[in-house]
């Protein structure tokens, strides 16, 4: 018989991928499984090599309703198969997530699992909004409350009579399309109309918004800014805080959208930072980064290394490629001796570091041109080698031939196009809601030219990472709207800053 497998109940936090426990984050790095709930952020999974399925317990976007009956099988046939099983869920387990009924059933049959909790909405999306749930002057109590409850009930299980008495404050969960009844029940029940609410959509999201209000205007509030859901309600004094320490959304691009075009797997720094400004991050990869299929050649440069006097390291997937295939070979960076390294940039540069090896020369213009003049002055008579993809521009061995340089590349990586975009990035751009485009290399603004010939970009502003890319992008039909002075992510992000502020 197979080995039981084991379970992992995951609290994957409320929406903010930063939010994820540590121990969440081992739990997905060690599943062969993940079964991740609708409201989680899908760049958790970013975390784990395993297949993941989604599940929702609402139809929406076409996708079939799954219920909670069908999603406990599919956990206990995984783990009886002997799989590790993590079961993601938004915010924590067990607050309003059926998680407990989710591990009674995996314990029913035996099969071992654990709990890991997850940060909630109501500390999440709060906190995110400026709003403490408890303040010595204001609440020394907090009542967690669904504002959805089980539609089978014969009568609700609230009492509004002692939650309107409650001496502190009151979040509601799920009650965004009951807000009306909820608030007029309360009042009825003597809570003072003009107590402060606030109701937070998508909490802790780039995509946050919160409507502030008192108990009996709240609802046609929410109503006029069109919230949705997830939606959080906060009831109380408490709520007053928000104007002093209202800290999140006042982030410089708070509520902006931003298309990250770089490949997957490669695209994390530039993520962080768009969750740093407070944007929201769209996976956008046009390319796919693979290995070559036959390293004789790679090889071959490998074994005549004592023969040149430069390498020339333009992406960090060139040297992961190149000093990788040296590991392989079982082998260590002693086999480069004397020879000079030199980067196109600082990020190139630091890359080189984990490694254990210093970059001799980085040009002060992160881009080919910048690199190869920087060089032409120690090249002449030398010889060079350029570990690098299967497509690039010429400028290089062009310019550096031409200063008496013996050039030779070495194709280390392959460049795949991909077919289409993620089904986020399609769903924003179709509906206006994706802000900025990043461009970080002219192919890949050529490719996003080519995946977006069909669609209506007016509502989408774009920034190249160069002049070089800028060029490019306007050559392949589209429209720059901005330049990076740095020539890197950093710089993208920067301007779009510049362009936001203006």
């Amino acid at each position: 018989m197979a080995k039981v497998g084991k379970v992992y109940l995951v609290g994957a936090g409320p929406g903010d991928p930063g939010l994820l426990t540590l121990k969440g984050r081992q739990c997905l790095a060690e599943a062969d499984l993940v079964l991740y709930d609708g409201l989680v952020n899908p760049l958790i999974l970013r975390h784990s090599h395993a297949n993941a399925e989604r599940t929702a317990r609402v139809s929406e976007g076409g996708q079939r309703r799954i219920n909670q009956e069908e999603i406990n099988q599919r956990l206990i046939e995984a783990a009886l198969a002997g799989k590790t099983v993590v079961r993601l869920k938004g915010g924590d387990p067990f607050i309003f997530g059926r998680g407990s009924e989710e591990a009674a059933a995996v314990a029913a049959h035996g099969i071992p699992y654990e709990v890991v909790p997850g940060i909630t909405a109501a500390t999440a999306a709060s906190e995110y909004a400026g709003i403490s749930l408890t303040h010595r002057d204001m609440a020394s109590a907090v009542a967690f409350v669904t504002g959805h409850e089980d539609p089978t009930k014969s009568e609700s299980a609230l009492q509004y009579g002692e939650l309107a008495k409650f001496p502190g404050t009151l979040v509601f969960y799920m009650g965004l399309h009951r807000l009306p009844q909820i608030t007029a029940a309360l009042i009825e029940h003597g809570l003072a109309p003009t107590t402060p609410v606030a109701v937070i959509s998508r909490g802790s999201t780039a995509l946050q918004k919160t409507v502030t209000s008192t108990a009996e205007r709240i609802a046609e509030a929410v109503a006029d800014a069109h919230l949705k859901p997830p939606s959080l309600i906060i009831i109380g004094d408490c709520v007053s805080q928000r104007e002093s320490i209202n800290w999140f959304e006042t982030l410089p691009l708070g509520g902006v959208s931003i298309g990250i075009t770089r490949p997957e797997g490669h695209a994390d720094n530039a993520i962080q930072r768009a969750f740093e400004l407070g944007a929201h991050p769209v996976l956008m990869p046009t390319i796919e980064i693979h290995p070559v299929a036959n390293t004789s050649h790679i090889d071959a440069a490998i074994d005549s290394l004592g023969n040149y006097d430069w390498i020339v390291f333009t992406s960090v997937n060139g040297i992961d490629a190149f000093l990788g295939r040296i590991w392989e070979r079982g082998l260590d960076v002693r086999v480069l001796g004397n020879i000079q390294l030199a980067a196109i940039g600082p990020a190139t540069a630091e890359h080189l570091q984990q490694f254990s090896l210093r970059a001799d020369l980085v040009p002060d213009t992160y881009r080919a041109e910048a690199l190869a003049e920087a060089l032409k002055p120690h090249v002449s008579g030398k010889r060079v080698l350029w570990p690098k993809a299967n497509r690039g521009r010429d400028i290089l061995p062009n310019e550096l031939t031409a200063a008496g340089a013996e050039f030779n590349e070495v194709v280390v990586y392959e460049h795949q196009d991909v077919e289409s975009f993620p089904g986020e990035a399609m769903s924003l751009l179709k509906s206006g809601e994706l802000n900025w485009i990043g461009l970080s290399s002219p192919s890949i603004a050529r490719n996003v030219a080519h995946l977006l010939k069909d669609l209506d970009l007016a509502s989408v502003k774009i920034a190249a990472i160069s002049p070089v890319t800028e060029e490019a992008a306007v050559a392949a039909g589209l429209h720059v709207d901005a330049v990076a002075t740095e020539h890197t992510w950093d710089g993208i992000f920067d301007v779009i800053v510049q362009h936001q502020q203006a």
